[in-house]
C-alpha cells in the first residue's frame, strides 16, 4: 500500500513536480523532495516529507540524497525524474554548449538518480521509476523546439533503457509524455490560455496511478495531449 512507500522526487518546487508531489502526498506517500532551493511545502507534512537541496547539475548530488532520504526512511520505493529545462532553438543555430545543458539535465541526472536509487529500488520488489519525457520526445512539433526534442529523445529512451534493465527486479520504468501543461515552461512558447492546456494537476494523478500498478501492469510510455494530432 501506498500508505508505507516512498518516493524521491526532482524538481517538485514548482510546476508539474509540486501538483505531483502533493497529489503524492495526500495519497499517504512519504516523500523526499528534491529542490534546487529547498523549503517545506505549506501544505507539507514535516513528519512526512523530506525536503532536500538538489541541482541536477551537480554530478555528486544523487548518491547525497539518496543517503539522506534512507537515513530519513530507511527506503526508498519509487523515483520521478521531473527535473527538467526548455532551450528554444533549433538543432542548426544551438551551439554544443546548449544541448550539453540540455542532456546533462533532462538525461544525465535523471539516469544517475535512478542509478543511486537502484539497489533501494530493488529491494523494494516493486520498485518504479517515472521519466517526465514529453511529446517532443515523440515526434518534433516545430524547428524552435527541435534542439529540446533531441534531448527528450533520448529521455524517453532512458526510461526504456531503465525498465529493460531492472525487469527481473520488479522495478517498472514509464516514460509520461505530456504535450503543452499549463506551467511557466509552456506559458514561455506558446499563447494557449492555462485552460487550453493539461493541467499539472492531471499529470499528477497519472504519476500516481502508474506508481500504483502491479508489476503485471507495466505502462512503458503514457502519452497525454491537450490538442489534436495525428498520432498523439
Amino acid at each position: 500500500m501506498a500508505e508505507e512507500r516512498v518516493a524521491l522526487l526532482s524538481g517538485a518546487n514548482r510546476g508539474i513536480g509540486d501538483a505531483i508531489a502533493r497529489f503524492l502526498g495526500d495519497a499517504g506517500w512519504r516523500l523526499s523532495l528534491g529542490m534546487r532551493n529547498p523549503q517545506m511545502p505549506d501544505w507539507a507534512d514535516p513528519d512526512l516529507v523530506q525536503v532536500v537541496a538538489y541541482d541536477a547539475n551537480d554530478t555528486a548530488v544523487e548518491a547525497q540524497w539518496v543517503a539522506q532520504a534512507l537515513t530519513r526512511f530507511g527506503r526508498i520505493d519509487a523515483v520521478v525524474a521531473n527535473a527538467g529545462i526548455m532551450i528554444a532553438k533549433n538543432v542548426i543555430e544551438a551551439e554544443d554548449a546548449d544541448l550539453d545543458a540540455l542532456l546533462a539535465v533532462n538525461v544525465k541526472a535523471p539516469r544517475r538518480l535512478a542509478a543511486a536509487a537502484w539497489d533501494a529500488l530493488s529491494k523494494s520488489g516493486r520498485g518504479r521509476i517515472i521519466v517526465l519525457g514529453s511529446l517532443s520526445g515523440k515526434r518534433v512539433k516545430s524547428a524552435r523546439t527541435s534542439l529540446y526534442s533531441v534531448s527528450k529523445f533520448a529521455a524517453v529512451a532512458l526510461a526504456h533503457g531503465l525498465r529493460h534493465t531492472g525487469w527481473d527486479l520488479g522495478i517498472r520504468a514509464t516514460a509520461v509524455c505530456p504535450g503543452f501543461v499549463a506551467t511557466d515552461m509552456a506559458r514561455s512558447l506558446t499563447s494557449r490560455q492555462d485552460s487550453l492546456m493539461t493541467n499539472p494537476a492531471d499529470i499528477a494523478r497519472i504519476t500516481a496511478m502508474l506508481l500504483d500498478l502491479p508489476n503485471e501492469a507495466s505502462v512503458a510510455e503514457f502519452t497525454i495531449n491537450c490538442q489534436l494530432e495525428e498520432t498523439y
